[in-house]
């Protein structure tokens, strides 16, 4: 694309400042402070960045100077880089996109373009379509460099803007990524394969591999990092015949990313052993470690577990963000009865309060969070997990370990020796764990718990399968939770819409008399924010069950779930499902995530 009437031959601030100001974004005020901080803005931009080979190399955009005034627009919106370019790309007629780091393929990254060439020209290709090759560039009036392109690739690219930062920080992440892995490769071809059990395999000392395999470092350093920016739960590692698939759990679901060499598998998950404490020798039994780390400053856990598959080891770490694990109530998603509620069962100084779900429904989140909510100076708290979740200065935390005996019942009975308040016991598995946790809150404790039970009604009964006594149960056991997550709309795209017919069927709303069939929800579109799904984030539904006299009689009876969960809706109780389609309603969640997540319940 070449220059025309009334554009720039060069990206300049000026005519940035311009273009935001025709559009009704920024003043005059705002115009000319920009001007007046120019050199300081500069200057605070060089200092974030790692550039290789020294910050001097780098030239800042007019869109980054114009983005690190952190400036709001007249609609209230801040002024960042991608929306600068959105602009941009509105008034030269180009596409605009936010890059999704999830959907490139690395190898036409890579292939394409050598590190040098790509960061010097913040050009990244992002695509194909029909054959051909789609790259993302930051500076549209760059028509040397475009003509430059067009003739190293011998044929014409399809150009699309993005921010020049999102270009540079993949650049970094994708290159030194593959490049790792395949020196890594490199060094590791000659090692053993699982096909040729007569070849000789010289095998390095700990310390050899820890000072040698600098690439192998590298390339775990570099899928951290990506996976803390994307916001991942867990990563998976998981090697298969030819090849190992790396792949995220982001929002609860899993995204193929990167797809390993197999010679570079088993060095992949040394590095990772070594780092999680774990004896790299053994390969034939699961084990778990844990590594404590930061990202950007932010203090992080990860829990690794490893277990041997078909074709190696599969390797899962779990990642814990302090600030994700620790959320005041609200936060959790409790609102309205269901926190007044929860917040009543945590006022108990005495009792189980217990909380129930699939696994990967948020329980751990939930506990820690209480357990947060009520940590103060005068009060002895204690945990008991299996493995300890996250290590908190201000809990007492005992890690179970069945092979020398210290089981979760065998701890909870020393415990409760030690002069507790609360004890959070991490799961009840078991008849023993079951009596234990009783009577503790018999003689004086708040004991915080989780069973893997479905709904708040099957927990009592799976307690009296326990062999619980009723009269036991019903004096001790305060309340009940029963949750899942589900993802919430992206804010940024969020937009007015109705149930159908169909889907209010399938939700079973019924309306009387003259009521209009509609009711008003909201969906997420989708947009650059949110990778164009139209959901961003989490946030669990909870069901929450107080034991009253109408349930403690219940229980001394031996009633059945049915029964239980009758009486509990009588007494008011939402179930999961009413408490989704209310959120639904609320316009956090949609249809699809309510069918998805409590649709059967």
């Amino acid at each position: 694309m070449s220059p025309v009437e009334g554009r720039p031959r060069e990206l300049v601030l000026a005519w940035v400042l311009n273009l935001l100001q025709e559009q009704g974004l920024l003043t005059e005020e705002q115009i000319r402070l920009v001007k007046i901080r120019e050199s300081t803005l500069r200057q605070r931009i060089l200092l974030d960045k790692e550039v290789p080979g020294g910050r001097a190399r780098y030239q800042v955009s007019p869109v980054e100077v114009v983005a690190a005034a952190e400036l709001q627009g007249s609609d209230g919106r801040r002024l960042n880089e991608d929306r600068i370019m959105e602009v941009l790309a509105a008034k030269v007629g180009m596409p605009f996109m936010k890059i999704d780091p999830l959907k490139l393929d690395a190898r036409l990254v890579t292939d394409t373009f050598s590190r040098a060439y790509a960061r010097h020209n913040a050009v990244l290709p992002v695509g194909q379509d029909g054959g051909r090759i789609i790259l993302a560039i930051s500076d549209p009036f760059n028509v040397v460099l475009q003509e430059s392109i067009k003739r190293t690739l011998q044929f014409a690219p399809d150009f699309v803007l993005s921010s020049k930062t999102d270009i540079q920080r993949i650049i970094t992440e994708i290159y030194g990524f593959r490049s790792s892995v395949k020196a890594a490769a490199d060094e590791h071809r000659s090692e053993v394969n699982l096909g040729n059990l007569e070849q000789y395999v010289s095998i390095k000392r700990v310390d050899e591999i820890e000072a040698t395999d600098a690439h192998i470092v590298n390339a775990v350093d570099y899928l951290l990092h990506y996976a803390f920016g994307q916001r991942a739960s867990d990563i998976h590692i998981e090697p298969r015949r030819e090849f190992s698939v790396i792949r995220l759990r982001i929002d609860g679901v899993l995204h193929q990313v990167y797809q390993l060499p197999r010679v570079v598998h088993a060095p992949f998950v040394s590095r990772l052993k070594m780092m999680s404490r774990m004896d790299i020798a053994e390969k034939r039994r699961p084990q778990d470690g844990r590594i404590k780390t930061d990202d950007g400053g932010k203090e992080v856990e990860l829990r690794v577990s490893t277990m041997p598959v078909a074709f190696g080891e599969k390797v899962v770490i779990r990642v814990f963000n302090p600030q994700n694990l620790l959320q005041d109530l609200p936060g959790l998603g409790l609102d309205g009865n269901e926190l007044s509620l929860y917040s009543g069962f945590l006022a108990h100084r005495t009792g189980i309060l217990l909380v129930t779900g699939p696994t990967g429904s948020g329980k751990t989140t939930t506990l820690y969070s209480s357990l947060r909510y009520l940590e103060s100076n005068d009060v002895n708290i204690t945990t008991i997990e299996d493995p300890v979740e996250m290590v908190y200065d201000s809990f007492n935390q005992v890690q179970v370990h069945n092979k020398i005996g210290l089981s979760f019942h065998s701890a909870l009975r020393t415990v409760l020796r030690q002069d507790p308040d609360i004890v959070m016991v991490g799961e009840i598995r078991d008849e023993e764990t079951a009596h234990m946790a009783v009577q503790a809150a018999l003689t004086g404790h708040l004991v915080l718990s989780t069973l893997h039970t479905n709904d708040t009604a099957s927990t009592v009964t799976r307690l009296l399968d326990l062999g619980v006594k009723p009269f036991l149960l019903s004096s001790t056991l305060v309340g009940v939770v029963a949750q899942r997550l589900m993802r919430r709309i992206c804010t940024s795209c969020k937009q007015d819409a109705f149930l159908t017919e169909d889907q209010m069927i399938a939700l079973e709303l019924r309306f009387t008399g003259r009521q209009k069939r509609r009711l008003p929800i909201k969906v997420g579109v989708g947009c650059p924010t949110c990778r164009y799904t139209g959901l961003y984030g989490r946030s669990a539904v909870f069901e929450v069950m107080p034991v009253n006299e109408n349930i403690r009689r219940l229980i001394n009876e031996r009633s059945d779930a049915t029964e239980l969960l009758r009486a509990a809706r009588a007494d008011g109780m939402l179930t999961l499902k009413e408490v989704a389609i209310r959120k639904l309603a609320q316009g956090e969640t949609t249809f699809d995530e309510v069918m998805r997540v409590v649709g059967t319940t």
